[in-house]
């Protein structure tokens, strides 16, 4: 009889989510208050809010378009090598940031190279480590988690950011941010797979894997919900600080709502992520943009008060990046996760493609009618057909042929 093969090795759940709820807790909450730059960089260099929007637009548009390769080389060569890399590619973009003097070097700097480094420590690289790691029963869960604390990480570094803007000048603070970023490196280690870890079950080469998924319907769904996302998050992101103070609210109104943003996202994360283990993915997905478009058509008829901009970050906070856990669950329960996080690179890429459109119209239409009006009424509308096009979505396990037994 012969001997059964061993286990591969796995890191523990609890080490995988401590390590890495941290790294996404400082690389999500560092980009979350990159609008509170706006203002004082666009006085003080003489640029357009166009200018400063297209640097970031080029962030976000970057970070999708580089996530799928990051995501590849996670699957392939492990995390911990992509994690390295990219944190130190974010403490060289901000300290670039803030040395930058033309609208070309602002965009190289907080557009380009921040992106990429944001595509090797977020949420797709952690995932990969996740799926990998722990048991698919708690999948939805752990990622939940992980969520959360990128949500937690938007509500502690909003308000240290503005108070490191207000004591040491916005320069300086990018600095210190920097130094932040490098926190990441001793965390990677805690995500530092076991060589030769395995993926049991079907084996798929990188185009087998591609050409199944984008070839199926449910993916393409994902997708183009996931457009939606980024589109509306970006926007108000980055945009919503300068529309509160056009509208006469002083810059602590804007400070407290972007950290009511990620401070109620923690639950809202955590909540989807526990939803995703009980009941459909898809109807949560669905609800979830549908809420957001009830939100945004309530906050623009309510009187704009400091009161209804923190009831709107409360509510959207719930709703924030509560997509996150139960779309990247899915792609996890239809393909399985020896292409993870290529996978889930590839669904970022289309979010980023939002988030570029989001946070670029929000600045050129701006410029062109002095309103963020049109921007609005155009997150509610794709909020409805985001809602709209994850009902058919199909989560069950993808048919595959057996492969032939040698």
């Amino acid at each position: 009889m012969q001997n059964a093969a061993p286990t591969p090795a796995k890191l523990s759940m609890n080490q995988v989510l401590l390590c890495g709820a941290l790294i996404v807790t400082l690389s999500m909450g560092i980009r979350h208050g990159f609008g509170l730059w706006l203002q004082p960089i666009t006085m003080e260099r003489g640029w357009t809010r166009e200018t400063f929007a297209f640097a970031l637009a080029i962030q976000n548009i970057a970070w999708g378009a580089a996530g799928p390769f990051a995501g590849m080389l996670a699957d392939r060569f492990g995390a911990f090598r992509v994690l390295l890399v990219g944190a130190l590619l974010y403490a060289l973009g901000l300290v670039l940031m803030a040395l930058s003097t033309s609208g070309l070097a602002f965009t190289g700097s907080a557009g380009l190279l921040i992106g990429l480094a944001q595509s090797g420590t977020t949420y797709a690289i952690v995932y990969g480590v996740i799926g990998r790691n722990v048991a698919a029963e708690k999948r939805s869960w752990a990622m939940g988690v992980a969520a959360a604390a990128g949500s937690f990480g938007q509500f502690l570094m909003v308000p240290v950011e503005n108070w490191l803007i207000a004591g040491t000048g916005w320069q300086n603070a990018l600095f210190y941010l920097a130094l932040a970023a490098l926190l990441i490196l001793p965390l990677a280690f805690g995500l530092r797979e076991p060589k030769g870890q395995a993926v049991a079950g079907h084996q798929q080469s990188i185009g087998q894997a591609l050409r199944e998924a984008f070839g199926y319907r449910s993916f393409q769904l994902l997708m183009a919900g996931y457009f939606v996302c980024g589109f509306q998050v970006v926007f108000i992101g980055v945009h919503m600080p300068s529309y509160l103070k056009d509208h006469g609210l002083s810059p602590q109104v804007a400070t407290y709502a972007l950290a009511l943003i990620g401070l109620f996202n923690v639950f809202g994360t955590y909540a989807a992520g526990t939803l995703g283990q009980r009941i459909p993915k898809r109807y949560l997905l669905s609800g979830i943009y549908a809420l957001r478009s009830v939100a945004i058509v309530a906050f623009l008829l309510a009187p704009l008060t400091p009161m209804s901009v923190y009831i709107f970050s409360a509510v959207m906070g719930v709703l924030w990046l509560s997509t996150v856990p139960p779309t990247n669950a899915v792609v996890a329960q239809i393909f399985g996760v020896q292409h993870m996080s290529m996978l889930g690179g590839f669904v970022f890429f289309s979010h980023q493609i939002g988030s570029f459109l989001g946070v670029w119209l929000g600045g050129k239409l701006y410029d062109a009618s002095g309103s963020y009006d049109i921007v609005w009424y155009l997150a509610v509308a794709l909020g409805v057909g985001a809602a709209l096009i994850n009902l058919p979505v199909r989560e069950g396990a993808i048919a595959r042929p057996q492969l032939a037994t040698p």
